[in-house]
């Protein structure tokens, strides 16, 4: 302690015990655990100086921003020092005749698009929370555009990191492709703070649509709604968005937001383009919509009606867990095949009716990846091993389809126990390749591999 604040500037060490709490929980439902001081860094040299301390200390290191996990990524279960990087967050560059930006990590995805704005750009990828984009990095982030954008590996072409004795590195080019060495920035986006710390990400963005329309397709049951974002899939149509949300979301979402949504399982389905194309677009979606018994087919083309249905689905699991005040969250977060999606949503949805919890389905369909919410007890023991008996059930099905445990979320601590299943011998790999860059131990230990 005494190091830190000689070597670091002036207020940047707290051990104020709210602060401490602050840094010691996520969104998830995994208990809480206090790190013994935060760091408040301002800029490279700061991470620099904490990793270099740490290392000589052999002190964990857990890289903080939003905190809006939800594994308990950030949670510092063995003590130590929660880096926090959210005062920096500065947008370096914009280079719109690269589409490419440079940010700092504490830059969260709506800052980044209200700056880019004006150039006719944005960043696609919209996991939903306002997250920063170091922690979406960390987490190999998605969300609703994925059907059309890709992830958070899709979109990063250059990371600086602090490595764990303080070295920094550049792990890849501003080069739309490259052949040469190993593929570092693909390894440390997902990596979940256990490498290494983001300082800078170099991301791609894209050109504002100049047109856009939003759809709600209503279904008789969950299956209609999967059977349809296969077709619209197979037709070739270069849908943005695609998501699912079952009756008991969107009843949720009513009293939430005051909406008047039918209370039964929906698409909800964003179109990018010109006029003429989506039209086009449009039309066949809803063909093949009621093929699969679609009960209503309604636009929203306006900016109002656009930005009110999206909000909605990003409240949604806000909605669903304000019915039950005093429980905590655990979202699942397969994803399957596209094949085997259909059959999977569906034995989701049986399998919270079966067991009587409060739980919910949503997911984004478009690209296999879906959630099961359930509102669990903490307190009570048993109410957390049903919710997590459930959880394992979606896993192995995933597992044995040629799917994963986790499709966006991250591993953290909740997923930890799958890690094996999931990658056999390949398990080793990654040990070793954690082993040889953080030999100490010391990058948020407990997480992701042990």
């Amino acid at each position: 302690m005494e190091e830190l604040k000689t070597r670091l500037p002036k207020d940047a060490v707290s051990v104020n015990p709210t602060i401490l709490e602050q840094h010691g929980r996520d969104e998830s439902y995994h208990a809480p655990h206090n790190p013994d001081a935060v760091v408040f860094a301002k800029s490279r040299d700061d991470v620099v100086e904490v990793m270099r301390i740490a290392a000589k200390h052999r002190v964990p290191v857990i890289p903080f921003a939003i905190g809006s996990s939800v594994e308990g990524h950030v949670i510092p279960v063995q003590g130590g020092i929660s880096l926090d990087v959210t005062a920096m967050n500065q947008i370096l560059e914009i280079r719109p005749e690269d589409f490419l930006v440079r940010v700092q990590p504490g830059v969260t995805r709506t800052q980044l698009n209200r700056a880019l704005k004006p150039y006719g750009l944005f960043f696609p990828v919209d996991p939903g929370a306002d997250a920063s984009l170091g922690g979406m990095a960390a987490t190999n982030a998605s969300g609703t555009t994925t059907v059309r954008y890709g992830t958070m590996r899709d979109q990063v072409r250059d990371l600086e990191v602090v490595l764990p004795g303080g070295e920094v590195i550049h792990t890849g080019s501003l080069a739309a492709k490259s052949s040469s060495g190993y593929h570092l920035t693909g390894l440390f986006v997902g990596s979940e703070g256990t490498l290494g710390v983001f300082t800078e990400l170099w991301l791609r963005v894209y050109g504002l649509p100049e047109r856009v329309m939003a759809i709600r397709a209503e279904f008789p049951d969950v299956s209609g709604c999967v059977k349809t974002a296969t077709a619209v899939l197979g037709a070739g149509i270069p849908v943005a968005r695609m998501e699912l949300v079952d009756e008991r979301i969107i009843e949720a979402v009513n009293a939430y937001k005051g909406t008047s949504y039918p209370k039964v399982p929906t698409l909800f389905l964003e179109f990018h383009g010109n006029p003429e194309g989506l039209e086009r677009d449009v039309q066949t979606a809803r063909e093949l919509a009621e093929e699969e018994g679609c009960l209503g087919f309604a636009f929203d083309s306006d900016e109002e009606s656009r930005q009110q249905l999206w909000e909605a689905r990003h409240s949604a699991a806000r909605a669903f867990m304000a019915q039950y005040p005093g429980r905590g969250m655990m979202t699942t977060d397969v994803c399957v095949p596209i094949s085997k999606m259909a059959q999977a949503v569906t034995d989701a949805r049986e399998l919270l009716d079966r067991e009587g919890v409060y739980g919910a389905v949503l997911g984004h369909i478009g690209d296999g990846n879906y959630h099961a919410l359930i509102a669990v007890d903490t307190k009570d023991p048993e109410d957390v091993a049903r919710a997590e008996a459930i959880n394992e059930q979606l896993v192995e099905y995933a597992l044995a389809c040629g799917g994963t445990c986790t499709g966006e979320h991250g591993v953290g601590l909740g997923k930890r126990k799958y890690q094996e299943k999931e990658h056999g011998r390949a398990l080793l790999v990654m040990k070793a390749i954690r082993s040889a860059l953080d030999p100490l131990g010391i990058m948020n230990p407990g997480k992701l591999i042990d």
